[in-house]
């Protein structure tokens, strides 16, 4: 049989899969019994006979390591929306059936296409269902947000790749994971929190990240953070676009596109479409949003006046609500692991490599470290991160 430790990194890989994944005092004054949480629902209680029986299907070795049974819970919470409004969102949170310390992962996901795939509706196909509850069978307490625009709060649209909502949905959820956590006597959190994410989710993962470092610092025991193939800097990355071909895969162009209408909103530009695309792109992004299905180089489908207001630098109102979504250029106080695939085409490596260079430039040496595999695309470079994840990070003490 292989050693425990490299199997539970092959869970760990497992967890993640669908989306294409001595502990020191806290003495900062816990908030009040529900200031965020508004309501919790059993979702499922899993014996652990069921889950080796899910498990199973998947390995009989994995089966055969897992360690207890899990409650899975929905979570409802306040927090804010991108115009500061009161909204109330979601997420999940899976706790493994024991008495013993455990510590908690945040885990931000990817991009997902529908509400169905949202962490917390658990639906019999989700990562969540098949993986998730499995990784927690091992002993960890998973949360996992939502974020605006699923789960309690799918009647809005979601902020796709938008930093404030991401890093405060996220933030807002582990308040209320522990309040919860407070109220239950049968949870024993060590206090330790590792937060993790790829591609949506490592660009959540790192906003998160630099937000709970300025804001509430001390609030938690936060001891070391992956984030996987993010678009940290947003800036650099539409520059690239508009002056390179790129891959002109459909999913890749689903990204671009969605970011680029989720900040014609969210910062109130609300220009016509016609200033950003051309025909015959325009007709079928008009009717079908980020769902289009487009197969050429992104920058083909974008006006001429709107690429030279970016090169340029006249189209200040664009170009400020981009830059207000970098979080690249900072020094992390805590131990970070950036991964990237070299060979990715959706999310550009350099968003990676210019968060490292410019994270170094201000000091913060051996606190971040880098993985960049050469020959991994976005796809083939998840099971890789979430190994490094697993043996790099997750792992610290």
């Amino acid at each position: 049989m292989k050693p425990l430790r490299q199997l539970r990194s092959y869970l760990l890989t497992l967890l993640f899969i669908g989306y294409l994944a001595g502990c020191k005092t806290n003495d900062s004054p816990q908030p009040a019994a529900n200031q965020v949480l508004v309501s919790n629902t059993l979702v499922t209680e899993t014996s652990i006979a069921d889950l080796k029986t899910r498990a199973a299907a998947i390995s009989p070795t994995y089966a055969a390591l897992l360690q207890q049974g899990i409650k899975v819970r929905k979570l409802v919470y306040k927090t804010k929306n991108w115009d500061g409004t009161d909204i109330q969102a979601s997420g999940l949170l899976i706790i493994p059936a024991t008495t013993n310390p455990v510590p908690m992962i945040s885990q931000q996901h990817g991009t997902i296409a529908d509400d169905a795939s949202a962490p917390s509706n658990y639906g019999p196909t989700s990562e969540a269902y098949q993986f998730a509850a499995i990784f927690a069978s091992l002993g960890y307490i998973i949360v996992c947000p939502d974020y605006i625009g699923y789960g309690a709060s799918k009647n809005v649209p979601h902020n796709y790749e938008h930093r404030a909502t991401l890093a405060s949905a996220s933030l807002d959820l582990l308040r209320a994971a522990r309040e919860y956590i407070a109220s239950d006597a049968t949870i024993n959190w060590d206090k330790r929190l590792y937060l993790a994410g790829y591609s949506e989710g490592g660009f959540a993962t790192m906003s998160l990240f630099k937000k709970m470092q300025d804001e509430v610092p001390t609030e938690f025991n936060l001891r070391a953070v992956s984030c996987g193939a993010g678009a940290y800097d947003k800036t650099s990355f539409m520059t690239a676009l508009l002056t390179k071909p790129s891959s002109g895969e459909a999913n890749a162009n689903r990204s671009f596109l969605w970011v680029l209408l989720t900040y014609d909103s969210v910062y109130k530009l609300n220009r016509p479409l016609s200033s950003y695309f051309k025909e015959p792109y325009l007709t079928q992004i008009t009717t079908q949003r980020q769902a289009t299905t487009i197969n050429v180089s992104f920058d083909q489908i974008l006006t001429d006046s709107f690429k030279q207001g970016i090169l340029n630098g006249t189209d200040t109102a664009f170009l400020n609500a981009v830059a207000d979504n970098n979080d690249y250029d900072w020094k992390p106080n805590t131990p970070l692991l950036l991964f990237h695939g070299l060979a990715d085409t959706q999310v550009f490596p350099l968003n990676s490599q210019n968060a490292y260079d410019a994270m170094q430039k201000r000091g913060a040496g051996t606190t971040v470290t880098k993985d960049f595999p050469p020959g991994l695309t976005h796809a083939t470079g998840i099971q890789q991160w979430l190994l490094d994840t697993f043996n790099q990070v997750i792992t610290m003490p």
